[in-house]
């Protein structure tokens, strides 16, 4: 269990630190839709659970009911040394748990994901992270966080999409992957073990999802609605699959950096 301390999510106050003397002028009943768009009480109801780190991941996904069958555990090495996990990122939640989870337990919670910083404000879930934002102090900090997180001795946990999958030509996909998961792992001498996580968000996500990217709004919209698509998973089945290590040696001159972030890709989706 973790510290006594109660955490809770509270909408208002996160808007209120954001935003800063701007939250002022943002009228109250906002903040209350957004706090009933991301089922704030049911979310904590889990927290006031008090769970920390792997066992937060796994009892949340007790919590909110989703079954999820992992497939080539056997891909999981146990040699000592650490590891990329990169994985497609279909859902934006349980995905996300999912890994934690397993790929924690596995490896005794010597695991960090590289998440949206906004993550940081689930306390439980806090210790297995590291933020990463481009806004404000932070982003000046973050070269060196990274650096530390491929540096340590935790396994790496990450969706070098950034964003959720989308729809596209009518297939549910990741938007192209960054490079920087891929640099990282060779200047660390880091196998890479892709990840394929089978599953969709509901029809509406990819249309509001849709629209964003169609408008290119400077505020990712879409992910306010992630915690309803999460409350939605309950009774849904899942599989997750690893792949074999991929050797840090293997991304050599023959292609670029970028152009081997999308040969990962490939391989996660061919799993």
């Amino acid at each position: 269990m973790a510290n006594s301390g109660l955490t809770e999510i509270d909408v208002e106050a996160i808007v209120r630190k954001r935003m800063g003397d701007r939250s002022r002028y943002l009228p109250r009943f906002v903040t209350k839709w957004l706090a009933r768009l991301i089922h704030q009480d049911f979310i904590n109801e889990f927290l006031r659970r008090d769970y920390e780190g792997v066992e937060f991941c796994e009892k949340c996904l007790e919590y909110i009911g989703a079954e999820v069958t992992p497939e080539g555990l056997e891909n999981l090495p146990s040699d000592g040394r650490t590891y990329t996990f990169a994985s497609n990122h279909p859902l934006g939640a349980v995905d996300g748990i999912t890994l934690g989870a397993i790929i924690g337990r596995h490896y005794d919670g010597h695991v960090r994901y590289l998440v949206n910083d906004l993550l940081m404000n689930l306390k439980g879930l806090a210790p297995l992270c590291t933020p990463v934002n481009k806004i404000g102090k932070q982003a000046r900090d973050l070269p060196k966080q990274i650096d530390q997180t491929f540096q340590s001795d935790n396994h790496v946990i990450i969706f070098p999409a950034g964003l959720c999958s989308r729809k596209q030509d009518g297939q549910i996909r990741d938007l192209p992957w960054g490079k920087a998961f891929l640099l990282k792992s060779i200047q660390t001498q880091r196998d890479i073990i892709p990840v394929h996580f089978i599953g969709e968000n509901s029809p509406r996500f990819y249309r509001i999802a849709h629209w964003c990217d169609k408008f290119r709004s400077k505020f990712n919209v879409a992910m306010l609605f992630l915690p309803d698509e999460m409350v939605k998973t309950r009774g849904k089945h899942y599989t997750v699959r690893f792949g074999k290590p991929i050797p840090w040696q293997t991304f050599d001159q023959q292609r670029t950096p970028v152009q081997w972030a999308q040969w990962v890709k490939n391989q996660v989706y061919n799993l």
